[in-house]
């Protein structure tokens, strides 16, 4: 008798559910310290830029900013990661993110494609992928170099040599990219998962030329470190082997200067990497000098 009076009152104690007409409104949620904006490029083309910015008086010689590329699909995480560490004492909140994006509610969006790539020579890629547009590498460097960067700049304190890029998938190959041809546009860049199968693995050619020019003078291998990552079930595409591989290469240019490191995340496929690499990617974006 006194099991069932018990239970009796849990549920009358439990609220009654809500008739439809009282069931409250529901709002958009805004992630707290973001703002957000479209972005039209010279090109014509318009970019939703996401930025998460730490509240109060930026530092003496300003924020360090990390640029995150797909930001549909990946700033939020980067956005409440760098938020929280406020609670972790080490600073790893101190840092602007910007996420660069699309237009639209679409995770990854098509458009994508034609900004991370240099126009396709192999026929069987070409044939695959017909329906959607590439070879947009040039112009989406520029928007990134020549406009965003310093529009960034002009809207929030920065630190000019504490500026970093991550990219996974396709992004990754278009960081490789840029810490191939451009060193020195980014103190540090992130690649995870870097599609270097793309193109019959034509990234290869941009590696060479850059080691030409490392061996001429070894102040190139000094501009800019590189951190690769990889999942450990990455099979697609080879990208756990060509990641490792990209790795071994550059390990003995550290006598140069090149401060370059992999990381094989244990247990991780192409599509949960990028999860499991925000926070390393944070301590990389913070490490100075």
């Amino acid at each position: 008798m006194r099991i069932v009076a018990a239970s009796l009152w849990l549920i009358l104690a439990l609220p009654l559910p809500l008739a439809a007409s009282e069931v409250p409104a529901a709002t958009p949620y805004a992630m707290p310290e973001t703002e957000i904006w479209d972005m039209r490029a010279a090109t014509g083309r318009t970019y939703r830029i996401f930025v998460s910015r730490p509240v109060g008086a930026p530092p003496e010689a300003g924020y360090p900013v990390l640029y995150v590329l797909d930001g549909n699909a990946m700033f939020a995480g980067f956005a409440e990661a760098r938020r929280i560490q406020g609670f972790g004492g080490r600073d790893l909140d101190k840092m602007i993110v910007v996420g660069i994006g699309h237009p639209g509610e679409q995770v990854y969006d098509p458009r994508r494609m034609e900004d991370f790539t240099a126009p396709i020579a192999a026929p069987e890629l070409k044939q695959l992928y017909a329906k959607y547009p590439s070879g947009g590498r040039d112009a989406f460097r520029a928007f990134l170099l020549d406009e965003l960067k310093p529009s960034i700049a002009k809207r929030y304190r920065v630190h000019p040599r504490r500026q970093a890029l991550y990219g996974h998938s396709l992004g990754g190959l278009f960081a490789l990219h840029l810490f191939f041809s451009h060193p020195g546009a980014f103190d540090t860049i992130i690649a995870a998962s870097p599609s270097i199968w793309w193109d019959d693995q034509a990234i290869l050619a941009e590696e060479s030329r850059w080691r030409v020019r490392a061996a001429e003078g070894g102040a190139i291998a000094r501009r800019t470190r590189l951190l690769v990552i990889a999942g450990e079930y990455e099979t697609e595409g080879s990208i756990a082997q060509d990641s490792a591989a990209l790795a071994a290469r550059l390990a003995p240019l550290s006598g140069q200067g090149l401060r370059s490191e992999y990381l094989l995340l244990d247990g991780e496929t192409h599509v949960t990497v990028p999860h499991r690499s925000i926070t390393v990617t944070m301590r990389s974006v913070m490490r100075w000098p």
